[in-house]
């Protein structure tokens, strides 16, 4: 929900292990709950609106989709449209269970703030699901166990993974990219933006 959403290092889906599954889903709410959104220069405001009213208007669509295509929605889903936030771009945290991979909530870069969570048995499966789309730019895992994050480090299609830690944000001193279609076949930022940012030229001088 960081951002609205509309970081491309957002997190829009989570896979759970079913034996967590209802009670993370259950603190996940909680937590929601207390997002207090509006216009982020405002005192204790934690999200604010969507970038344009066609963006806002295509994450609404999104969560139609999601419920044309079966998942259920359990939290938000609609424009605010009350008081001082009737004129702005903004909607309700949104949070879908029920979930498939080949869902378009499961797929597709929605940049918003819509959550799709997703019950798993193992984490081969999970991570199965996770490199199960088109896009690879980052994704995280919380867990206590050393072999599950090495696995998880190796298996992962993604160009920034991190553990125990949310997936949004980024250290300048990094290299940043992804892989798949969230690559440029590149990185920029740390010692990789000398790279990036400039170009090779060979020149031949014959005396």
């Amino acid at each position: 929900m960081r951002s609205t959403g509309q970081k491309c290092t957002a997190t829009s889906r989570v896979i759970i292990q079913r034996e967590i599954y209802e009670e993370f889903k259950d603190k996940l709410i909680e937590k929601v709950k207390e997002i207090k959104v509006g216009n982020g220069l405002e005192k204790d405001v934690w999200m604010g609106p969507c970038a344009s009213e066609d963006q806002l208007n295509k994450v609404l669509s999104y969560v139609e989709k999601g419920i044309e295509e079966g998942a259920s929605l359990v939290y938000g889903g609609k424009r605010i449209d009350e008081g001082n936030l009737a004129n702005g771009f903004y909607m309700e945290p949104t949070i879908f269970e029920n979930v498939t991979s080949g869902m378009t909530i499961a797929q597709e870069e929605i940049f918003g703030p819509v959550l799709a969570l997703i019950k798993v048995e193992t984490l081969e499966e999970a991570l199965n699901i996770a490199n199960d789309v088109k896009f690879g730019l980052s994704a995280s895992i919380f867990t206590k166990s050393i072999g599950r994050m090495l696995s998880f480090v190796n298996e992962m299609d993604a160009g920034l993974v991190r553990i125990n830690a949310e997936s949004a944000g980024v250290e300048l001193q990094a290299p940043f990219g992804g892989m798949k279609q969230s690559s440029s076949h590149s990185r920029e930022q740390g010692q990789a933006a000398i790279e990036f940012f400039t170009s090779i030229k060979t020149v031949f001088v014959k005396p």
